[in-house]
């Protein structure tokens, strides 16, 4: 086993006939140790290699959140998924923070930092797109069909990351993710701390931007609260339908009234994203 697929077990819970499990290893790409949650559905125990949804997580959260309050694993156990979530930023008392929840640590949208002192830890980017799916595929029973989702500030990674790599994923979706942060208040604070003033670099970590232009096309779908405190300000869905009308991108975009920005709105649709992505990661590509 190669010293960069080297993993520690931290904890492991049976459900739905599957394990959820917990690591910890040493990320060469952040400088640090990182810890990610795997659901292996009951399928892998037959020796059937499957599929990988990849969550990224919002502001503050960490590989616990979705574990824990989406309710994934019943309809990822009955679909033969795996899921993977990863932490939302590197971690640790050498690891550059800020006092805010939105910056610094728990907050590391998803970029790759140029800007000191962050460019040291912060490249979440590298991480997600290439160190950590190479470690699953290495040691987990996983195929290389690969899907990303997220919520908000994951949101904004799923469709980025989705948008800048296509050949590496089948589909993609979100739950309110922020659609346009060049020009939201949280990716301004963002993308000026790890990417600098120079506003050229941005436009290539803003989801409505990337769609706009995009002509490698994979299937995507968001859901949006409508009672979202943040809709307006932060998330901007609109900004997203008008570039997929742009560039014709196959996006499935659904407004639902009365739901917020938490995991109970998030749990009240998973079970459809899961079905949405386990379509495409079952198609010939």
């Amino acid at each position: 086993m190669a010293s960069n697929h080297v993993i520690e077990n931290i904890s492991m819970n049976k459900s739905f006939g599957g394990w959820h499990k917990q690591y910890s290893h040493q990320s060469s790409t952040l400088n640090c140790a990182m810890r990610f949650a795997i659901y292996l559905p009951p399928q892998v125990s037959s020796g059937a290699k499957v599929p990988v949804l990849y969550w990224l997580s919002g502001l503050t959260c960490t590989d616990e959140n979705f574990m824990h309050k989406a309710a994934a694993q019943r309809m990822a156990a009955e679909l033969g998924i795996a899921i993977v979530a990863p932490d939302t930023s590197p971690r640790g008392s050498e690891v550059a923070d800020d006092e805010g929840y939105d910056l610094g640590q728990g907050a590391g949208f998803y970029v790759n930092a140029t800007q000191a002192p962050w460019n040291r830890h912060y490249q979440m980017y590298d991480y997600v797109v290439t160190e950590l799916p190479a470690l699953i595929e290495a040691l987990f029973p996983v195929s290389n069909k690969r899907a990303i989702s997220g919520h908000s500030m994951g949101g904004h990674g799923a469709l980025t990351i989705a948008l800048l790599n296509p050949e590496r994923y089948c589909s993609v979706s979100a739950f309110s993710p922020i659609c346009n942060p060049i020009n939201a208040p949280w990716g301004i604070k963002a993308f000026t701390t790890y990417l600098g003033a120079d506003k050229s670099t941005w436009p290539q970590h803003d989801a409505s931007e990337l769609m706009s232009k995009a002509t490698q096309l994979i299937p995507a779908k968001v859901d949006q609260g409508g009672a979202d405190n943040f809709l307006q300000e932060q998330l901007m869905p609109e900004t997203l339908v008008t570039a997929a009308k742009a560039s014709n991108y196959p996006l499935a975009l659904a407004i639902h009234e009365g739901y917020d920005h938490s995991y109970y709105f998030i749990s009240s649709f998973i079970d459809e994203h899961l079905r949405f992505h386990f379509e495409h990661l079952n198609e010939s590509k």
